[in-house]
C-alpha cells in the first residue's frame, strides 16, 4: 500500500491561488484506506475551501486513480462539471495526480504528500511513477514527475544533453522536460515554468512518528516479516 498525508490547508491554497474553481477527485484506494482521500476527506476538504471562496463545481472519489481506463470513464460521467473548473484537485498519491492529468486536460493539482514506506511498493503497468518524496510539486511540472521521469532527478528544466526533445541518458526515451513542457503548453501554461521549485527536502521522505504508530503500517511490516521468513 502506499501512504500518504494531506498537505497543510495553507499549502493547498497556495498551489490554489491562480484558481477559483476546482473539480475535486479523490481516491477509494491506497488513499482512502490511509483515510486521506476518501468521500469523508473530499467533502471535508470541499467544505474547507469554500469557506476560503473557492467554487467547487463537483466531486468524484474512483476506486482506483492508478487505473488510467477506469479514471477516463469514470470522470467521462463528469465532463460538464470539469469543463467548468480551472482545474482538479486530486486526493491521490503522485501516481494518481499523474493518471488524472494525462486523461484531462486540465491543470492538475496534488493535496497529498505521498511518504515512503521503504521497500518495493509493487509494480504499476503504465509509465506513471511515484517517488515517494513527501512533498508533491506535480503541479509546478503538469501532472509529470520530474523526479521519476527524468534520469538525473533536475526539478527545474531539463540538462544540456537533452537533444531534440530525447533523454542524454537513455536517448530512445523523451526527456521528461520535453514532455513537461508541452502538457503545460498543450494547457495553456507555459507561465508555469518560471516558477522555481525549491530543493527536495528528502528528510520529509520518512514516515512521522503517527504513521509508524498506525494500523496500515503495522499490516505492512507484519506481512514483510513473514513472507520473508
Amino acid at each position: 500500500m502506499i501512504v500518504t498525508k494531506l498537505k497543510p490547508l495553507k499549502e493547498i491554497l497556495n498551489i490554489l491561488k491562480e484558481v477559483d474553481k476546482i473539480f475535486l477527485i479523490g481516491c477509494g484506494g491506497c488513499a482512502e484506506a490511509c483515510e486521506t482521500g476518501g468521500e469523508p476527506q473530499v467533502r471535508q476538504l470541499e467544505q474547507e475551501l469554500k469557506e476560503k471562496g473557492k467554487q467547487i463545481t463537483g466531486w468524484v472519489v474512483i476506486d482506483s486513480l492508478c487505473n488510467k481506463a477506469l479514471v477516463g470513464m469514470r470522470l467521462a460521467y463528469r465532463l460538464r462539471e470539469i469543463s467548468k473548473a480551472d482545474g482538479l484537485l486530486v486526493l491521490s498519491c503522485g501516481v494518481g495526480v499523474q493518471a488524472v492529468a494525462a486523461t484531462v486536460d486540465k491543470l492538475t493539482f496534488p493535496a497529498l504528500d505521498t511518504i515512503s514506506l521503504g521497500g518495493f511498493q509493487g509494480i504499476w503497468p503504465s509509465s506513471e511513477r511515484c517517488y515517494q518524496c513527501g512533498e508533491c510539486i506535480l503541479y509546478l511540472t503538469g501532472g509529470i514527475c520530474p523526479l521519476t521521469a527524468c534520469a538525473k532527478h533536475l526539478l527545474n528544466g531539463s540538462c544540456g544533453g537533452s537533444d531534440k526533445g530525447k533523454c542524454e541518458v537513455h536517448p530512445d526515451r523523451d526527456c521528461a522536460w520535453y514532455l513537461i513542457y508541452e502538457r503545460l503548453k498543450k494547457v495553456g501554461r507555459l507561465d508555469i515554468l518560471r516558477k522555481i521549485a525549491q530543493p527536495k527536502n528528502y528528510n520529509k521522505m520518512e514516515a512521522s512518528q503517527e504513521i509508524r504508530t498506525s494500523t496500515y503500517w503495522a499490516l505492512e511490516f507484519e506481512e514483510a516479516k513473514d513472507e520473508s521468513a
